[in-house]
C-alpha cells in the first residue's frame, strides 16, 4: 500500500475519540471529533491549486485528500473553536511510492500552508513529520480494520516534547467506495471499556 491508497482507504465519515497528554503539566484531557475524508484524484483542481501554492509542477502529484474537521476538548473555553478543512496533495519520490512531501492547504498546529513529509513504514502505517516554525509533530496512523483507524501523534517546542495523544477513529459513514464495517461493534466496546 502507498500514501494515496491509504487516503483512498479512509475516504468517510468517521468519530474520533481521543486522549492528550499535557506533558508539563502531567495531565490528560479527553476529546472528540467529527472527522470528513474525501479522497481526491491527481487531476482535482484543489490538488493543482495546492501545487501552485507551493510552487510544485502539478503532474508530479498523485492525488490526495480534502479533510474537514469539528473537535471539541474538554479544557475548552467558551470561543476555543477546533473545526477546519484542509487539502493533502502527495508528491511521491520518483524512485519510491512510498514516501515523499506532503504539501498541505494549512497545518493542523498553524494556519498556514505547510509541506511535510511522509512514508509507509514497514507494518503499512501513515507516517506524516511536519515541521513548523515553532514546532515539529510527528504522526502515525494505521488501519486495525476498515472501519477502525488508530493515530498517534507528539508535539515538540521550544525544544522539548508538548503534547503526546493517542486517537481511535472510528468510521461511521463509508466514502464512495463503500468498506466493510466489521469492526465498529467492537470499536465501540473498546470505547466503553476505555470510559468514553
Amino acid at each position: 500500500m502507498d500514501a494515496r491508497e491509504f487516503f483512498q482507504r479512509s475516504a468517510g465519515k468517521w468519530r474520533s475519540l481521543r486522549t492528550t497528554h499535557h506533558l508539563p503539566f502531567r495531565r490528560a484531557e479527553t476529546g472528540d471529533s467529527n472527522i470528513v475524508v474525501e479522497s481526491l484524484e491527481a487531476d482535482h483542481p484543489k490538488i493543482k491549486e495546492i501545487c501552485q501554492m507551493h510552487d510544485v509542477d502539478p503532474r508530479l502529484s498523485v492525488g490526495g485528500a480534502l479533510v474537514e474537521w469539528n473537535a471539541s476538548m474538554a479544557w475548552d473555553k467558551e470561543d476555543e473553536n477546533h473545526s477546519g478543512k484542509t487539502v493533502f496533495a502527495l508528491i511521491p519520490q520518483e524512485t519510491n511510492p512510498k514516501q515523499g512531501q506532503l504539501l498541505r492547504e494549512r497545518g493542523y498546529a498553524e494556519i498556514t500552508p505547510v509541506a511535510g513529509d511522509y512514508y509507509i513504514d514497514e507494518e503499512e502505517a501513515l507516517v506524516l513529520v511536519t515541521e513548523y516554525e515553532t514546532m515539529s509533530i510527528f504522526e502515525r496512523f494505521w488501519f486495525v480494520g476498515e472501519g477502525m483507524r488508530v493515530r498517534t501523534s507528539t508535539v515538540k517546542r521550544f525544544g522539548g516534547f508538548n503534547t503526546a495523544t493517542f486517537s481511535v477513529e472510528i468510521r461511521t459513514e463509508p466514502g464512495e467506495n463503500p468498506v466493510e464495517l466489521t469492526e465498529t461493534a467492537e470499536a465501540t466496546e473498546l470505547f466503553s471499556l476505555s470510559g468514553w
